[in-house]
């Protein structure tokens, strides 16, 4: 334990330079961390052309509708997209290992969408830290998409959400 602790604390000294207050929260099993977003037709349109996803389903109302829909759907990838950002906004330079996922509904432009990681599971693997966590976006409560992730994290030290 002593050396868990000691592991804990020198791996968290970079992050310490630059704040004002050396309180510095770590992660620990049970944690949540959330994020908000809207996705936007340009956002849509930009995911289309770097996934070469073109499926009238993201672009076409009427498409969209033939098929079931209310209206355009955004790429179920894009949205799961929040996961990883969601990581490394708080622990810059982790590297993303795995994810499960699992689509239960739609995701509508315009719509908001909270995702959100949950740590699950911790350990220590030659001085980094393999953290597994359950993944969920919501749509008004009800979740949209679900699964698992993970994650080689440098640190323990949780960031403070970068926006970039």
């Amino acid at each position: 334990m002593a050396m868990l602790t000691r592991s804990l604390v020198s791996a968290s000294i970079p992050f310490l330079r630059g704040f004002s207050s050396a309180a510095t929260s770590f992660l620990k099993t049970g944690d949540v961390l959330k994020r908000a977003r809207i996705f936007t037709s340009e956002e849509v349109l930009d995911y289309s052309k770097v996934s070469h996803d073109s499926n009238p389903l993201h672009f076409d109302s009427e498409s969209a509708q033939n098929a079931g829909f209310e209206d355009r759907v955004v790429h179920g990838m894009l949205v799961a997209g929040l996961f990883p950002k969601i990581i490394s906004s708080h622990f810059p330079g982790a590297v993303y290992v795995s994810q499960s996922l699992h689509f239960r509904s739609p995701v509508y432009i315009g719509e908001e969408i909270v995702g959100e990681v949950r740590a699950i599971n911790i350990r220590e693997k030659k001085n980094r830290y393999l953290a597994k966590f359950k993944t969920a976006c919501f749509k008004n409560g009800s979740v949209v998409i679900d699964g698992e992730a993970m994650a080689i994290l440098p640190t323990l030290a949780m960031e403070e959400e970068n926006t970039l």
